[in-house]
Order: structure tokens, then C-alpha cells, then sequence
């Protein structure tokens, strides 16, 4: 009966003792596995090592890349010959030939206007270019007449009134002097005895008088013309300008807007119009003036001359 029960109590012992053993053996077992997790996270060398083969692997990938690498470097090298000769296909231009630009006519000058324009356009510019070119005519004649008896006026001062009587005097003056045509009109009309109606002072005052007329009248011809132009060539000029408006609103009324194109045409031709009739009446106005001018000063040295000469023709002495 004890032995019974001594065998059943060793049995439970030796159950116990199993299943105590196998709790501490799996006690134990997880502080292995939680150090040896530490261990691998700590060193990443056995991972490494694991994936060598697969390096080791694609290692002979990179020495059959690189013939390939090698291989397209011919393919670089024969492009750039071609790169090379296609380049001197592409010249730069010259600098001049850059630098010129083509020069286009100008559809609105006066070539234009006269190759394009009515017979009332050309008309006008005949009319303002006739007017012009006679005012300088004439002025440059002028100029020159006044010159050549200012010239004279001096040749009296030197000359005449130094001889030793009148005329000695007249002799030394040139045939072509105005001066000399005064001074032998008053010895002709002091020869005279005069007339029963005047003496013979105002006899003689009368021939000096009709010949500084005469000489005045010369001195004033073709002044009138430049006066005509200076006051009839700026309306000249307007109608033109009126006719090329006349034209504008034409255009704008046939082609039914008002653009730039349409109008620059008749607009252009008035204000060129209007610039030659002015280049032909400012001209005018200031030559005339300045004529007028030096024939005052002529008249003023004629005049007086005439003034002595009756006088020395009356009282026969200077």
C-alpha cells in the first residue's frame, strides 16, 4: 500500500518536474531569440554578406555595360565629324551686308505727286516753280544793277568833284555811270536861255528831275514781281492745298473708311502744296524789302548829286 503510493507520488514529481523543465526551457529560449534579434539589428554586415552573391552576380553586368559604354563612344566620335562638316554650311553674313538695308521710294514725295497727280496738281507746281525761280532772276539782276551804281556813287566822289570843271569831270565818270547821264542832262538844260513861262534854275531843275525819274524807274523794275509773288503764291499754294483735301475726302468716300492709307496720299499732296507756295512767297517778301531798301539809299546819293550840280550850274562855281 505505501509502495503504491510512493510510486504514484513519484510519478506526480516526475510530471511536475517535465512540465516545470519545459517551461523553464521555454523560459530560456526567448531571451536567446530577443539577443540574437539585437545582434542582427546591430550588425548589417551578415545581411550584407548574405546579398554578396547577388553583387557578385551583377558584377560581370558592369564589364559588359562597359564595352557597351565603349562602344558608343565611336558612334560620339563619328557624330562630331558630321556635326563638324555640317558646320561650315552655316556662315554668318558679312557685317556690311547685315548692316544695309534696302532703301524704299517714298510713294508720297514730290516725284510722286507730279507722276500721279491731275493736271490742275501740275499745273499749280509750274505756277509756284515759275514764280520762284523769276524772283531769284531778279533779285540776283537787281542786286547786281544797285551794286555797280553804289560803285558809281564812289567813282563821283573821287572823280568828279576833284576835276578842274564840269567837263573834265564828266569825262572821267563812266559812259555807262547814271551819274553821267544827270550831269550831262543839267549841261544841256543850263546851255539853254530857258523859256518867257521859267527861269532858268527851275528850267534846270526840271531836266535833273525828269532824268532821276528815269533812273528811278529802272531801279524799281521787276521789284513789282517779287511784291505779286510775295502776296499772291501763299493762295496759290492754298488752293492746292484745297484741291489735295478735295481728293482725300474721295478716297475716304469711295473706299467708305478713313485710314491711313486712303488719306496719306491727297493729305501729303496738300501739305506739300502748301510748302511750296510758301518756299516761293517768303523768299519774295524778304528780297523785295531788301531791294527796296538799297534803292532808297541809291535814289538818297542820285538826289543829292543832282542837288549840287543845279547849284554849281546856277552860280557856275562849286
Amino acid at each position: 500500500m505505501i509502495s503504491k503510493r510512493l510510486t504514484i507520488a513519484a510519478a506526480i514529481v516526475l510530471l511536475s518536474g517535465l512540465g516545470a523543465g519545459q517551461a523553464l526551457a521555454k523560459t530560456n529560449a526567448a531571451p536567446m531569440q530577443v539577443a540574437q534579434a539585437d545582434n542582427t539589428a546591430s550588425t548589417p554586415a551578415a545581411p550584407g554578406d548574405a546579398a554578396a552573391p547577388a553583387d557578385q552576380a551583377a558584377a560581370p553586368a558592369g564589364p559588359a555595360a562597359a564595352p557597351a559604354g565603349q562602344a558608343a563612344a565611336p558612334g560620339d566620335q563619328s557624330a562630331a565629324p558630321a556635326d563638324q562638316a555640317a558646320a561650315p554650311a552655316v556662315t554668318p553674313p558679312p557685317a556690311e551686308a547685315a548692316g544695309t538695308t534696302e532703301v524704299k521710294a517714298n510713294p508720297y514725295g514730290l516725284k510722286s505727286l507730279w507722276e500721279n497727280g491731275d493736271f490742275i496738281a501740275r499745273g499749280i507746281i509750274i505756277t509756284l516753280s515759275i514764280m520762284s525761280i523769276g524772283t531769284w532772276y531778279i533779285f540776283f539782276m537787281k542786286f547786281w544793277e544797285q551794286a555797280r551804281m553804289m560803285t558809281q556813287a564812289k567813282q563821283v566822289e573821287r572823280r568828279f568833284w576833284s576835276s578842274n570843271n564840269l567837263n573834265e569831270g564828266i569825262d572821267k565818270l563812266a559812259k555807262n555811270s547814271v551819274f553821267r547821264s544827270v550831269a550831262e542832262s543839267g549841261v544841256r538844260a543850263s546851255s539853254a536861255t530857258g523859256t518867257g513861262l521859267v527861269n532858268l534854275n527851275d528850267w534846270i531843275a526840271m531836266a535833273l528831275n525828269r532824268q532821276l525819274e528815269e533812273i528811278n524807274g529802272r531801279l524799281q523794275g521787276g521789284i513789282a514781281f517779287l511784291a505779286s509773288v510775295g502776296s499772291t503764291a501763299p493762295f496759290v499754294g492754298l488752293f492746292g492745298t484745297v484741291w489735295g483735301i478735295y481728293h482725300a475726302l474721295i478716297a475716304i468716300g469711295l473706299s467708305g473708311q478713313a485710314s491711313i492709307d486712303k488719306v496719306a496720299g491727297p493729305v501729303g499732296e496738300a501739305l506739300i502744296m502748301t510748302a511750296i507756295g510758301l518756299g516761293a512767297a517768303v523768299p519774295a517778301v524778304l528780297l523785295y524789302n531788301f531791294l527796296v531798301r538799297r534803292n532808297k539809299v541809291i535814289n538818297e546819293k542820285l538826289r543829292s548829286f543832282a542837288s549840287d550840280l543845279q547849284t554849281y550850274l546856277v552860280t557856275n562855281k562849286k
